[in-house]
Protein backbone atom coordinates (compact mmCIF):
# COMPACT_ATOMS: atom_id res chain seq x y z
CA UNK A 1 0.00 0.00 0.00
CA UNK A 2 1.36 3.42 -0.98
CA UNK A 3 2.00 5.72 1.98
CA UNK A 4 0.25 9.08 1.82
CA UNK A 5 0.19 11.46 4.78
CA UNK A 6 -1.52 14.54 3.29
CA UNK A 7 -4.75 14.96 1.35
CA UNK A 8 -7.20 17.68 0.33
CA UNK A 9 -10.90 16.79 0.34
CA UNK A 10 -14.09 18.69 -0.56
CA UNK A 11 -17.05 17.80 1.67
CA UNK A 12 -20.71 18.69 1.20
CA UNK A 13 -23.52 17.97 3.65
CA UNK A 14 -26.96 17.07 2.31
CA UNK A 15 -29.60 19.69 1.55
CA UNK A 16 -32.87 19.60 3.44
CA UNK A 17 -35.88 18.30 1.50
CA UNK A 18 -38.55 20.85 0.48
CA UNK A 19 -41.93 20.87 2.19
CA UNK A 20 -45.06 19.76 0.36
CA UNK A 21 -48.20 21.70 -0.61
CA UNK A 22 -51.11 19.27 -0.41
CA UNK A 23 -54.78 19.20 0.61
CA UNK A 24 -56.94 16.40 1.87
CA UNK A 25 -59.48 15.64 -0.85
CA UNK A 26 -61.85 12.83 -0.01
CA UNK A 27 -65.43 12.43 -1.16
CA UNK A 28 -67.15 12.44 2.21
CA UNK A 29 -64.77 14.83 4.04
CA UNK A 30 -66.31 18.29 3.88
CA UNK A 31 -63.38 20.26 5.21
CA UNK A 32 -60.18 18.42 4.24
CA UNK A 33 -57.65 21.16 4.84
CA UNK A 34 -53.88 21.22 4.17
CA UNK A 35 -51.88 18.05 4.81
CA UNK A 36 -48.51 18.67 3.19
CA UNK A 37 -45.64 17.11 5.16
CA UNK A 38 -42.24 18.55 6.04
CA UNK A 39 -39.07 17.73 4.13
CA UNK A 40 -36.42 15.46 5.61
CA UNK A 41 -33.17 16.72 7.05
CA UNK A 42 -29.99 16.51 4.96
CA UNK A 43 -27.23 14.11 6.02
CA UNK A 44 -24.17 15.28 7.97
CA UNK A 45 -20.51 14.66 7.13
CA UNK A 46 -18.56 13.05 9.98
CA UNK A 47 -14.89 12.19 10.44
CA UNK A 48 -14.27 9.00 12.40
CA UNK A 49 -11.03 7.50 13.72
CA UNK A 50 -10.93 3.76 12.90
CA UNK A 51 -8.58 0.82 13.29
CA UNK A 52 -6.77 -0.86 10.42
CA UNK A 53 -5.67 2.28 8.56
CA UNK A 54 -2.18 3.81 8.53
CA UNK A 55 -2.31 6.02 5.43
CA UNK A 56 -4.56 8.55 3.67
CA UNK A 57 -4.21 6.89 0.26
CA UNK A 58 -8.01 6.45 -0.05
CA UNK A 59 -8.44 10.21 -0.32
CA UNK A 60 -6.06 10.60 -3.23
CA UNK A 61 -8.76 9.02 -5.39
CA UNK A 62 -11.89 10.08 -3.48
CA UNK A 63 -11.58 13.84 -3.16
CA UNK A 64 -15.29 14.73 -3.11
CA UNK A 65 -17.48 13.41 -0.30
CA UNK A 66 -21.17 14.27 -0.19
CA UNK A 67 -23.94 13.26 2.19
CA UNK A 68 -27.41 12.44 0.87
CA UNK A 69 -30.11 15.08 0.53
CA UNK A 70 -33.29 14.89 2.59
CA UNK A 71 -36.41 13.56 0.84
CA UNK A 72 -39.21 16.03 0.05
CA UNK A 73 -42.37 16.01 2.12
CA UNK A 74 -45.54 14.35 0.80
CA UNK A 75 -49.29 14.54 1.17
CA UNK A 76 -51.22 12.92 4.03
CA UNK A 77 -48.86 14.67 6.48
CA UNK A 78 -45.95 12.43 5.48
CA UNK A 79 -42.52 13.77 6.47
CA UNK A 80 -39.68 13.03 4.04
CA UNK A 81 -36.88 10.68 5.10
CA UNK A 82 -33.65 12.16 6.43
CA UNK A 83 -30.60 11.94 4.18
CA UNK A 84 -27.89 9.40 5.03
CA UNK A 85 -24.74 10.70 6.71
CA UNK A 86 -21.33 10.46 5.01
CA UNK A 87 -18.43 9.20 7.13
CA UNK A 88 -14.78 9.92 6.43
CA UNK A 89 -12.81 7.05 7.97
CA UNK A 90 -9.33 8.13 9.05
CA UNK A 91 -6.34 6.54 10.80
CA UNK A 92 -5.36 7.52 14.33
CA UNK A 93 -3.12 10.59 14.37
CA UNK A 94 -4.93 12.49 11.60
CA UNK A 95 -5.32 16.24 11.94
CA UNK A 96 -8.11 18.03 10.08
CA UNK A 97 -7.70 21.66 8.99
CA UNK A 98 -9.97 24.12 7.22
CA UNK A 99 -8.38 24.80 3.83
CA UNK A 100 -9.65 28.39 3.73
CA UNK A 101 -8.16 29.80 6.93
CA UNK A 102 -5.87 26.96 8.09
CA UNK A 103 -7.62 26.58 11.45
CA UNK A 104 -7.58 23.17 13.09
CA UNK A 105 -10.97 21.46 13.13
CA UNK A 106 -10.00 18.27 14.95
CA UNK A 107 -7.11 16.05 15.98
CA UNK A 108 -8.13 12.37 15.91
CA UNK A 109 -5.95 10.49 18.36
CA UNK A 110 -8.28 7.79 19.76
CA UNK A 111 -10.07 4.95 17.99
CA UNK A 112 -13.81 5.63 17.85
CA UNK A 113 -13.47 9.41 18.06
CA UNK A 114 -16.03 11.20 15.85
CA UNK A 115 -16.14 14.85 14.77
CA UNK A 116 -18.83 16.70 12.83
CA UNK A 117 -17.27 18.29 9.73
CA UNK A 118 -20.32 19.65 7.87
CA UNK A 119 -23.91 19.90 9.12
CA UNK A 120 -26.86 18.94 6.93
CA UNK A 121 -29.61 21.43 6.13
CA UNK A 122 -33.00 21.31 7.86
CA UNK A 123 -36.02 20.20 5.87
CA UNK A 124 -38.62 22.76 4.78
CA UNK A 125 -42.05 23.02 6.39
CA UNK A 126 -45.07 21.72 4.47
CA UNK A 127 -48.21 23.78 4.11
CA UNK A 128 -49.86 21.96 7.03
CA UNK A 129 -47.38 23.77 9.27
CA UNK A 130 -48.75 27.20 8.23
CA UNK A 131 -52.43 26.54 8.92
CA UNK A 132 -53.98 29.11 11.27
CA UNK A 133 -57.47 30.20 12.20
CA UNK A 134 -57.27 33.01 9.67
CA UNK A 135 -55.37 31.09 6.97
CA UNK A 136 -56.95 27.67 6.77
CA UNK A 137 -55.80 26.88 3.22
CA UNK A 138 -52.11 27.96 2.95
CA UNK A 139 -50.73 27.35 -0.49
CA UNK A 140 -47.03 27.67 0.19
CA UNK A 141 -44.26 25.57 1.76
CA UNK A 142 -40.63 26.16 2.65
CA UNK A 143 -37.70 24.91 0.58
CA UNK A 144 -35.08 22.89 2.43
CA UNK A 145 -31.99 24.66 3.74
CA UNK A 146 -28.68 23.95 1.97
CA UNK A 147 -26.11 21.78 3.74
CA UNK A 148 -22.72 23.12 4.74
CA UNK A 149 -19.81 22.67 2.37
CA UNK A 150 -16.09 23.20 2.86
CA UNK A 151 -12.68 22.02 1.75
CA UNK A 152 -10.55 20.34 4.38
CA UNK A 153 -6.90 19.39 4.61
CA UNK A 154 -5.96 16.05 6.16
CA UNK A 155 -2.53 15.54 7.66
CA UNK A 156 -1.45 12.26 9.21
CA UNK A 157 1.06 12.26 12.06
CA UNK A 158 1.95 8.74 13.12
CA UNK A 159 1.40 8.00 16.81
CA UNK A 160 4.58 6.51 18.26
CA UNK A 161 6.30 6.55 21.65
CA UNK A 162 9.84 6.92 20.27
CA UNK A 163 11.26 8.20 16.99
CA UNK A 164 14.44 7.23 15.15
CA UNK A 165 16.43 10.12 13.67
CA UNK A 166 19.80 10.38 12.00
CA UNK A 167 21.61 10.93 8.71
CA UNK A 168 20.82 8.71 5.73
CA UNK A 169 22.43 5.26 6.13
CA UNK A 170 22.84 5.66 9.89
CA UNK A 171 21.27 2.22 10.40
CA UNK A 172 17.76 3.31 11.42
CA UNK A 173 15.85 0.82 9.29
CA UNK A 174 18.18 -2.01 10.29
CA UNK A 175 17.66 -1.06 13.93
CA UNK A 176 13.86 -1.09 13.52
CA UNK A 177 13.89 -4.49 11.81
CA UNK A 178 16.13 -5.92 14.56
CA UNK A 179 13.94 -4.86 17.50
CA UNK A 180 10.46 -5.35 15.99
CA UNK A 181 8.56 -7.36 13.40
CA UNK A 182 8.63 -4.45 10.95
CA UNK A 183 10.35 -5.13 7.64
CA UNK A 184 11.43 -1.79 6.18
CA UNK A 185 13.46 -1.58 3.00
CA UNK A 186 17.20 -1.83 3.76
CA UNK A 187 20.00 -0.97 1.33
CA UNK A 188 23.63 0.18 1.24
CA UNK A 189 22.79 3.52 -0.35
CA UNK A 190 21.34 6.80 1.02
CA UNK A 191 17.60 7.48 1.24
CA UNK A 192 16.59 3.82 1.26
CA UNK A 193 13.71 4.84 3.53
CA UNK A 194 11.31 7.08 1.60
CA UNK A 195 8.28 6.81 3.89
CA UNK A 196 7.91 6.60 7.69
CA UNK A 197 7.42 3.18 9.24
CA UNK A 198 6.27 1.81 12.60
CA UNK A 199 7.27 -1.18 14.71
CA UNK A 200 6.22 -2.48 18.14
CA UNK A 201 9.15 -3.19 20.48
CA UNK A 202 8.95 -5.61 23.42
CA UNK A 203 11.49 -5.51 26.27
CA UNK A 204 11.19 -6.87 29.84
CA UNK A 205 7.44 -7.35 29.48
CA UNK A 206 6.97 -3.76 28.34
CA UNK A 207 6.11 -2.56 24.87
CA UNK A 208 6.31 0.70 22.96
CA UNK A 209 5.90 1.90 19.38
CA UNK A 210 9.02 2.99 17.49
CA UNK A 211 8.85 5.17 14.36
CA UNK A 212 11.48 5.21 11.62
CA UNK A 213 11.62 8.27 9.35
CA UNK A 214 13.75 9.11 6.28
CA UNK A 215 17.25 10.43 6.90
CA UNK A 216 17.97 14.12 7.36
CA UNK A 217 20.72 16.01 5.59
CA UNK A 218 22.03 19.54 5.95
CA UNK A 219 19.50 22.04 4.62
CA UNK A 220 16.54 19.66 4.90
CA UNK A 221 14.41 22.46 6.40
CA UNK A 222 15.06 24.40 3.17
CA UNK A 223 14.02 21.47 0.98
CA UNK A 224 17.33 19.65 0.52
CA UNK A 225 17.13 15.88 0.14
CA UNK A 226 13.64 14.69 1.03
CA UNK A 227 12.98 17.87 3.04
CA UNK A 228 11.73 17.78 6.61
CA UNK A 229 7.93 17.57 6.28
CA UNK A 230 8.04 13.95 7.47
CA UNK A 231 9.32 15.19 10.85
CA UNK A 232 5.65 15.77 11.65
CA UNK A 233 5.46 12.01 12.27
CA UNK A 234 7.70 12.31 15.33
CA UNK A 235 6.03 15.39 16.81
CA UNK A 236 3.95 13.13 19.06
CA UNK A 237 6.93 10.99 20.17
CA UNK A 238 7.95 11.21 23.82
CA UNK A 239 11.64 10.57 23.13
CA UNK A 240 14.00 10.67 20.14
CA UNK A 241 16.63 7.99 19.51
CA UNK A 242 19.43 9.66 17.57
CA UNK A 243 21.65 7.14 15.76
CA UNK A 244 25.11 8.32 14.70
CA UNK A 245 27.01 6.13 12.24
CA UNK A 246 30.09 4.79 14.04
CA UNK A 247 31.92 4.38 10.73
CA UNK A 248 31.51 8.04 9.71
CA UNK A 249 34.56 10.28 9.40
CA UNK A 250 33.27 12.87 11.88
CA UNK A 251 30.53 11.63 14.28
CA UNK A 252 30.31 15.04 15.97
CA UNK A 253 29.58 16.82 12.70
CA UNK A 254 27.01 14.13 11.82
CA UNK A 255 25.27 14.72 15.15
CA UNK A 256 25.34 18.51 14.78
CA UNK A 257 23.87 18.35 11.26
CA UNK A 258 20.82 16.36 12.35
CA UNK A 259 20.44 18.32 15.58
CA UNK A 260 20.38 21.61 13.63
CA UNK A 261 17.58 20.32 11.40
CA UNK A 262 15.55 19.17 14.41
CA UNK A 263 15.97 22.54 16.09
CA UNK A 264 14.94 24.37 12.90
CA UNK A 265 11.73 22.39 12.44
CA UNK A 266 8.38 23.91 13.36
CA UNK A 267 9.57 26.78 15.58
CA UNK A 268 11.21 24.44 18.08
CA UNK A 269 8.55 21.71 18.25
CA UNK A 270 11.26 19.04 18.50
CA UNK A 271 14.00 21.05 20.21
CA UNK A 272 12.93 20.23 23.78
CA UNK A 273 12.14 16.54 23.34
CA UNK A 274 14.27 14.09 25.37
CA UNK A 275 17.03 12.63 23.22
CA UNK A 276 19.06 9.44 23.55
CA UNK A 277 22.19 9.28 21.39
CA UNK A 278 23.73 5.98 20.30
CA UNK A 279 26.72 5.08 18.13
CA UNK A 280 25.46 2.56 15.56
CA UNK A 281 27.19 -0.06 13.36
CA UNK A 282 29.68 -0.92 16.10
CA UNK A 283 29.98 -4.47 14.72
CA UNK A 284 32.25 -3.00 12.04
CA UNK A 285 34.55 -1.46 14.68
CA UNK A 286 36.83 -2.98 17.29
CA UNK A 287 36.49 -1.79 20.89
CA UNK A 288 39.38 0.67 20.67
CA UNK A 289 38.11 2.28 17.46
CA UNK A 290 34.56 2.47 18.84
CA UNK A 291 35.89 4.36 21.88
CA UNK A 292 37.85 6.71 19.61
CA UNK A 293 34.71 7.48 17.60
CA UNK A 294 32.51 7.89 20.67
CA UNK A 295 34.89 10.04 22.75
CA UNK A 296 34.48 13.35 20.80
CA UNK A 297 30.71 12.86 20.74
CA UNK A 298 30.62 12.22 24.49
CA UNK A 299 32.67 15.38 25.03
CA UNK A 300 30.15 17.27 22.90
CA UNK A 301 27.17 15.96 24.88
CA UNK A 302 28.75 15.83 28.31
CA UNK A 303 27.73 12.24 29.05
CA UNK A 304 28.31 8.66 27.94
CA UNK A 305 26.54 7.34 24.86
CA UNK A 306 25.44 3.83 23.95
CA UNK A 307 27.40 1.71 21.49
CA UNK A 308 25.10 -0.60 19.56
CA UNK A 309 24.93 -2.94 16.59
CA UNK A 310 21.64 -4.11 15.14
CA UNK A 311 23.53 -6.90 13.32
CA UNK A 312 25.37 -8.45 16.28
CA UNK A 313 22.80 -7.27 18.88
CA UNK A 314 25.59 -5.55 20.84
CA UNK A 315 24.22 -3.09 23.42
CA UNK A 316 20.65 -3.36 22.10
CA UNK A 317 18.84 -4.59 25.23
CA UNK A 318 20.27 -1.90 27.61
CA UNK A 319 19.38 0.75 25.03
CA UNK A 320 15.81 -0.52 24.67
CA UNK A 321 15.45 -0.57 28.46
CA UNK A 322 16.62 3.02 28.61
CA UNK A 323 14.09 3.97 25.92
CA UNK A 324 11.27 2.21 27.79
CA UNK A 325 12.24 3.91 31.07
CA UNK A 326 12.28 7.34 29.43
CA UNK A 327 8.89 6.75 27.82
CA UNK A 328 7.36 5.68 31.14
CA UNK A 329 8.84 8.73 32.86
CA UNK A 330 7.41 11.06 30.19
CA UNK A 331 3.99 9.39 30.43
CA UNK A 332 3.98 9.84 34.21
CA UNK A 333 4.92 13.51 33.81
CA UNK A 334 2.07 14.02 31.32
CA UNK A 335 -0.45 12.41 33.67
CA UNK A 336 0.76 14.52 36.58
CA UNK A 337 0.46 17.65 34.48
CA UNK A 338 -3.09 16.77 33.38
CA UNK A 339 -4.11 15.94 36.97
CA UNK A 340 -2.70 19.14 38.45
CA UNK A 341 -5.48 21.46 39.69
CA UNK A 342 -5.94 24.78 37.97
CA UNK A 343 -4.81 27.79 40.01
CA UNK A 344 -7.59 29.48 41.97
CA UNK A 345 -9.07 32.55 40.36
CA UNK A 346 -8.05 35.84 41.91
CA UNK A 347 -9.44 39.27 41.14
Amino acid sequence: MKFLDQAKVYVKAGNGGPGCVSFRREKYIEFGGPNGGDGGRGGDVWAECVEGLNTLIDYRYQQHIKAKNGVHGMGKDRTGANGADAIIRLPAGTQIFDAEDGSEIADLTEIGQRVLIAKGGNGGFGNAHFKTSTNQAPRHANPGLPGEERTILLRLKLIADAGLVGLPNAGKSTFLSAVSSARPKIGDYPFTTLHPGLGVVYVDGREFVLADIPGLIEGAHEGAGLGDTFLGHIERCRVLLHLVDGSSEDPVESYRTVRAELDAYGDGLLAEKPEIVALSKCDSLDAELADMQAKPLEDELGHKIARVSAVSNEGMIPLLRKLADTIEREKAAEKAKDAAPEPAWRP
